[in-house]
């Protein structure tokens, strides 16, 4: 059923499709490129990028999406399914060179629109820290709604960090 999701979000924008081992070396590069992505997982050399595609693209736990415009990949859209509470931890990211396009807004809605009514997900959730407002903009323009700030959820750098967090049933309504 995915496999829908292997489409054109805007033509002739980026296309969504499932991430690849391959894309491992495009993994890598958007981790290097911007020092905020450690915020996503500890990628600094290509065995690591691999075990991060490996671990992410994992279908016991759930999927991953690779954001391509034409063979480059530029974001990561993915979701950790939980399959006795019919939730999913949704997660993204994109790369510098792709930000601000409104991309990953739109494969953001596609994935959880496709998770929400074929995948038999019923709550999708996701956080993200609250100095990153871009990311509050992607899961709003996704159809999600701000539930809430949760104090010193993550830790990063050995620093406690609030998380603004988000929901999206499937009873809610579509983004437009």
């Amino acid at each position: 059923m995915a496999q829908s999701l292997a489409t054109c979000i805007a033509p002739p924008g980026p296309r969504l499709r499932f991430l690849r081992a391959e894309d491992a070396p495009q993994v890598l590069a958007a981790f290097v490129s911007d020092p905020e992505m450690a915020r996503q997982g500890t990628v600094r050399t290509l065995v690591e990028a691999e075990q991060y595609v490996r671990t992410v693209s994992d279908p016991a736990s759930g999927a991953a999406w690779a954001l391509c415009e034409g063979s480059i990949l530029v974001g990561l859209i993915g979701i950790t399914i939980d399959e006795q509470n019919k939730s999913g931890w949704f997660w993204y990211w994109t790369a510098v060179s792709a930000r601000g396009r409104g991309w990953t807004a739109r494969a953001a809605a596609t994935v959880a629109d496709w998770a929400l009514s074929e995948r038999g997900v019923e709550r999708l959730e996701l956080g993200h820290r609250v100095n990153n407002p871009a990311s509050g903009a992607v899961a709003r323009s996704a159809g999600f709604v701000r539930e809430g700030t949760e104090r010193g959820k993550f830790l990063i750098d050995g620093a406690r960090v609030d998380v603004e967090t988000y929901g999206r049933l499937a009873s809610d309504p579509w983004p437009t």
